[in-house]
């Protein structure tokens, strides 16, 4: 084979491709899912060390930033964290033209991200090339939520909130660097008119579905404090619901308790 494909090769034209076949994109936290992942030769044989497959999602968080003066901001910036990843454990040899195909089995994390808004989450693929720009494929995922929280977030719709934003921050005191942040706004029922915003992060730990409130009755917004109050370990609204209770009980628990929660403080 020629040194201009050769080369060609190592910049990544003409070389080994790589292409990640989902049976479904639409996946629940905890689902298994089968991948089938196709290589194809280029034009020149290539070794090829190993395949990687990372499941991502992207974060918010906030870093001290300096402008040329003495004073320090904080400014948001947007993060990737693997929330899990496989490895085929043997490297091969691609020849020019061939194709082969390796199967797996990815199970996501039961505290994956829903992706709802701003919250993304992905599948990359790479080739470990060796001395060469190494083939890559990224393949967006939907991620629902599991039918525990579906009916939670079912209940919450019946009580007349509705989804206004939904965010992934930065979070200390668990076992991801970050928590999912779901703010409702009441736009009828017997919530609107008493309160302006509700904030909800839920986190899956052992055999429960843990839940965390905050409710703004002052019309001053609370958009970004409940991450913040969970890492200090000042947030007092927590619910926990086992997951094996039936998804319309467990939204109807979340309703109950949202009814006689009266904390003058907040």
């Amino acid at each position: 084979m020629s040194l201009f494909h050769k080369t060609l090769a190592s910049l990544g034209l003409g070389g080994a491709r790589v292409d990640t076949v989902l049976e479904t994109e639409v996946l629940l936290p905890g689902q298994t899912l089968p991948i089938q992942i196709h290589v194809k030769g280029g034009k020149v044989d290539q070794s090829v060390h190993h395949v990687h497959l990372y499941l991502c999602c992207r974060y918010e968080d906030e870093v001290p930033v300096s402008r040329g003066d003495s004073e320090r901001r904080l400014e948001k910036v947007h993060k990737t964290f693997t929330l899990a990843q496989w490895h085929l454990p043997e490297a091969f040899t691609i020849g020019a033209g061939e194709q082969r195909q390796f199967e797996c089995r990815f199970e996501l994390p039961s505290n994956t991200p829903i992706t709802i808004g701003d919250s993304g989450v992905w599948l990359e693929t790479h080739l470990d090339v060796p001395l060469v720009l190494d083939p890559k494929d990224k393949d967006p995922l939907t991620i629902r939520p599991d039918p525990l929280l579906d009916g939670v977030f079912t209940a919450l719709e019946q009580s007349g909130f509705r989804i206004l934003q939904v965010e992934c921050e930065a979070a200390a005191g668990f076992a991801l660097p970050f928590v999912q942040v779901f703010e409702f706004v009441p736009v009828d029922g017997p919530f609107h008119g008493r309160w302006r915003e509700l904030e909800l992060i839920t986190q899956i730990e052992g055999d429960e579905l843990k839940l965390w409130f905050s409710i703004d009755r002052r019309q001053r917004g609370v958009s970004g404090m409940l991450a913040s109050l969970i890492g200090s370990h000042e947030l007092k609204r927590e619910l926990t619901i086992p997951l094996t209770l039936p998804p319309s009980e467990a939204g109807e628990r979340v309703v109950a308790y949202l009814a006689q929660v009266d904390d003058p403080s907040d």
